[in-house]
């Protein structure tokens, strides 16, 4: 019932490193960035670039032509822009995910029901895969490319988990309301699920677009970035 709004929240969580999305590019490199450097390290070797287009790359100085520094100057600014911007989108919509199913809980089934405290737990749980691959530091951020998988697959079994329990909550909380008003209490729940479950649909539609928009601009970012990683690298060897 509440399985395809959550999961759009999930599909966030692993944009937050590559779109779920069919991106045509898989990052192959962690991301340090700190006020320094901004170092790109991975199967592509390590480049570290300082704010004024130093370049070192597999330890080594790089002599830079006008070109060459501007390339690395415009790359490293792009990666202290994106990596943020793609970081503070998908908390933002698991936000509005959270914020949206609250709301319509409140609303259907009651201000004390317990499935408002399980979301609220989910989405800690949630944040708290995100920050696995874009690790937040007193002194920058952290991109972690190999944590992608991990979290795909932890972050499936937090909303699986989740899930279950909401449902459960939602026959238990509804049924005992419907022995309470009295008539069919098997037809007062049946109604009132549907109506929950109509409400829920109905706000994943309005937010849909804007989830699928996200993912595709995200996978445009990171093609961008990987593009200029490529240009610049291939001149230094």
């Amino acid at each position: 019932m509440f399985r395809q709004a959550l999961l759009g929240a999930l599909l966030v969580t692993a944009a937050s490193a590559q779109a779920n999305y069919q991106c045509r590019v898989n990052p192959q490199d962690d991301v340090v960035i700190t006020p320094q450097s901004v170092q790109v390290v991975g199967k592509n070797g390590d480049l570290v670039i300082a704010p004024n287009g130093n370049v070192q790359f597999n330890g080594v100085a790089k002599s830079l032509n006008t070109t060459q520094r501007q390339q690395a100057v415009n790359y490293q600014q792009a990666l202290r822009t994106d990596l943020p911007w793609i970081d503070n989108g998908a908390r933002q919509r698991v936000d509005q995910g959270r914020i949206a199913l609250d709301r319509i809980i409140a609303k259907e089934v009651g201000e004390n029901s317990n499935m408002r405290g399980r979301l609220t737990k989910l989405d800690s749980q949630l944040k708290e895969q995100m920050n696995r691959i874009i690790e937040h530091r007193p002194d920058g951020l952290t991109f972690h490319y190999q944590a992608i998988e991990q979290v795909r697959s932890q972050g499936q079994q937090l909303v699986n988990q989740a899930m279950g329990a909401i449902v459960q909550d939602s026959i238990n909380e509804m049924g005992a309301k419907a022995v309470m008003g009295g008539g069919n209490p098997l037809q007062n729940v049946l109604g009132n699920l549907g109506g929950l479950q109509t409400a829920v649909q109905s706000e994943w539609k309005s937010q849909e677009a804007d989830f699928q928009k996200f993912g595709r601009d995200v996978c445009n970012k990171v093609v961008s970035l990987e593009e200029q990683r490529k240009a610049l690298v291939s001149t230094l060897n």
